[in-house]
């Protein structure tokens, strides 16, 4: 009798056997060359057996600055890029532009001026109210947040403890994965956004010269 319960109906998928420390590097580069969103380092120690080994995850993230290494020594299209509390194969910037006229992504995605102002207040701002949000941006915000609710790159992320109990909202592991950050800490200083500040002048009006030379 097998020492292994089972659930009646369904069957149990055996553990995969640990893999060899030559074939590490090799191993990684598979996992992550076939999914399609960021992955941590403990699930990927956990694909590769590798669960039980304490040292696990600085092995898979030695792999992966060693896979990283090979890469740019050989000019590869691709690096292994951490995003959104997770790691994932992505191409370098250069190629953007390529993949987005093959995919027709940049007309599918693209974010409207609109869009990225209020996109940008939510991910400094978060978590944050509507009545916050349009009071910041002087204008109403009703059908730029359906359309970034809709492309997942914000959530609502709790309720306000004032009047009304109205929504919060703050920005999702998509809005990481989309912008190519690892958290919102990575986000540039808004202060460095910030238009220099000048002195206001008044300018008094010119004076008009009349046919004699006398100013009036």
């Amino acid at each position: 009798m097998s020492d292994t319960a089972t659930v009646p109906g369904k069957s149990r998928r055996p553990a995969p056997e640990p893999i060899a420390p030559e074939k590490l590097a090799g191993a990684v580069e598979a996992v992550l060359l076939s999914i399609d969103r960021p992955m941590s380092l403990g699930k990927i120690a956990q694909a590769l057996g590798l669960e039980s080994d304490p040292a696990a995850a600085t092995s898979v993230r030695n792999a992966i600055e060693s896979l990283n290494k090979a890469y740019d020594e050989s000019n590869r299209a691709f690096r292994i890029e951490q995003v959104a509390g997770g790691f994932r194969a992505m191409a370098r910037p250069e190629f953007g532009g390529v993949l987005a006229s093959l995919h027709g992504l940049k007309e599918q995605q693209s974010l409207s001026r609109a869009a990225l102002e209020t996109l940008a207040i939510i991910a400094y701002r978060q978590p944050i109210t509507r009545a916050d949000l349009e009071a910041i941006r002087g204008v109403a915000c009703g059908e730029v947040l359906r359309s970034i609710l809709e492309k997942r790159l914000i959530d609502i992320v709790g309720r306000a403890e004032e009047l009304g109990r109205p929504m919060l909202y703050g920005t999702t592991r998509r809005f990481l994965e989309s912008f190519g950050l690892a958290s919102i800490k990575d986000l540039p200083n808004h202060q460095d956004f910030a238009p220099p500040v000048t002195a206001h002048i008044e300018k008094k009006p010119a004076q008009k010269t009349t046919e004699e030379g006398a100013t009036s």
